[in-house]
């Protein structure tokens, strides 16, 4: 195909979006073709995913985009949020709805997993940062609850991956979603069986990886009947969406930072082989895949999470506001006046009656902290952006001090890269140069890895080169450094 045409399906923690990318005259053109919510859904006291509303959106993208290209598919690859999961019976049937990550079955389960196993333990076999949303505490809260649905289950499948088998009906584990579930040992290269073991998690439960750009064959008869598509192939892309978001980084030069803004912010560098040490373990840094073979290290920060809960909870209040509109607000408020540190587990969950409001949860932990309290929308949106620039500041000095050498650019990339406030205090707040874009960076990133599988482009630098010739990139120089280096110190003794 001289013009070849991909459909990236995005699935993000708050919304999806169906992607058409052209490969045309050595540029990327990218074409939005559908985009919906994506909420958790409450059922008694449990928080799930609206999984089957995700799967027919999917298959309304696919119609759409067959009718839409010119010249039909070359394939589609699905990426979404990590460490959430479906489990298959015997006969491959869904047993349950797949529960939502900050669903509260999981709290106290750190603790449970650490009287069973020593926490430097499971360090030293997974890599993985310590967060309860993580699979691993997933699964230990239906071994404690002696769940007969995990009795029941045959297959384990992260969400890219069984969309994928939907798709094409192949049942793989997907090298990239796999490494966040912290079941997974990236020097073995295998699942963590003594870990499973030890904590009761069956692991014939856990099938083939593969890696990133493998092709799962063509779309099942009736799907490809269904949206008139043919058949096309089905790519088992950079599942997570932060390696697909990583994959489009148009940086030249090494000794980077990466920093993908979304609801959550994913932030580190590439590395040829996973870093497990002491220092990784005290920054609680993890090591998840990468394309190429390669490891993200990078620290899980509470990204945009909370300024979306504030924005929902304000529009509930009749107050219906856009980011950009809460941005400006958030401009024109004093600066550096108050902070959160976003890593604190208060700020996990949606608003309930248990939690409270998340704006009320800000102003909580500025009152704890004898810190001014943020009223308004732009007191509170400040406080959050400058919180989160803070936890960047943070964490770029860990990924220094772990690689001893100097990382002087951070490329934001994802949706949070609009966001040009939250660029300018992230630049001030670290004294580095920050370079933004491109905002559709999972979507992009995704169409890479299907295009390198395909033929179609001959590697990951090829790759890159297409996306700064496509893509508009801003730069943001560094300012008002000594404001800054005060609060910092004062950020640095509530930091978790």
């Amino acid at each position: 195909m001289t013009n070849p045409n991909f459909l990236a399906v995005d699935l993000g923690a708050e919304s999806g979006r169906a992607i058409l990318g052209y490969l045309r005259e050595n540029r990327l053109e990218l074409q939005e073709i559908h985009r919906f919510e994506n909420r958790p859904v409450r059922a008694g006291d449990s928080l799930y995913w609206d999984v089957l509303r995700l799967w027919s959106d999917i298959q309304h993208s696919l119609a759409s985009a067959s009718q839409q290209s010119n010249g039909g598919l070359v394939s589609l690859g699905v990426d979404t949020w990590g460490v959430d999961y479906g489990l298959l019976d015997a006969k491959d049937e869904l047993l349950a709805n797949p529960y939502h990550y900050r669903d509260r079955r999981t709290d106290g389960m750190l603790d449970e997993a650490f009287r069973l196993i020593p926490r430097e333990e499971i360090y030293r076999q997974t890599g993985i940062q310590f967060m309860q949303i993580n699979s691993l505490y997933q699964l230990l809260a239906m071994v404690q609850a002696g769940s007969p649905i995990l009795d029941a289950a045959r297959t384990f499948l992260n969400m890219p991956d069984l969309f994928n088998f939907w798709l094409s009906g192949e049942k793989t584990s997907e090298f990239t979603i796999a490494s966040t579930t912290q079941c997974y040992n990236p020097l073995e290269r295998d699942w963590a069986r003594p870990v499973l073991d030890r904590l009761g998690v069956p692991h014939r439960i856990f099938g083939q990886v593969v890696p990133p750009g493998t092709s799962l064959g063509k779309l099942r008869p009736n799907l490809a009947k269904d949206s008139g598509s043919g058949q096309v192939q089905v790519i088992a892309t950079a599942g997570h969406d932060t390696a697909s978001a990583v994959a489009s980084v148009p940086a030249s030069a090494p000794d980077y930072i990466y920093l993908s803004s979304g609801t959550w912010s994913l932030m580190g560098i590439e590395s040829r082989q996973p870093v497990i040490n002491d220092a990784s373990l005290a920054f609680n840094l993890t090591n998840e895949g990468g394309i190429n073979d390669t490891f993200r290290v990078l620290k899980n920060i509470m990204g945009m999470w909370l300024l979306q809960e504030c924005r929902r909870e304000w529009a509930l209040q009749g107050k219906n506001t856009t980011y950009a509109e809460l941005t400006q607000m958030a401009a024109q408020t004093p600066a550096l006046q108050s902070f959160v540190c976003p890593a604190d587990p208060r700020f996990l969950h949606p608003s309930d009656a248990q939690s409270g409001t998340m704006v009320a949860r800000i102003q909580a932990f500025c009152r704890e902290t004898s810190q001014p309290i943020p009223q308004s929308y732009g007191e509170v949106t400040r406080c959050i952006l400058e919180s989160l620039a803070l936890e960047y500041r943070r964490t770029a000095e860990q990924l220094t001090a772990l690689l001893q050498k100097e990382l002087p650019v951070i490329h934001i990339i994802g949706g949070g890269s609009r966001n040009q406030l939250l660029n300018q205090l992230t630049a001030n707040a670290t004294g580095r140069v920050v370079i933004a874009g491109p905002a559709e960076a999972t979507a992009t990133g995704n169409i890479l890895v299907q295009a390198i599988a395909t033929g179609h482009l001959a590697s990951l630098e090829e790759g890159r080169d297409l996306v700064r010739r496509s893509e508009e990139i801003t730069t943001w120089e560094p300012a008002e450094g000594s404001a800054w280096d005060e609060v910092y110190d004062r950020y640095l003794r509530w930091a978790v």
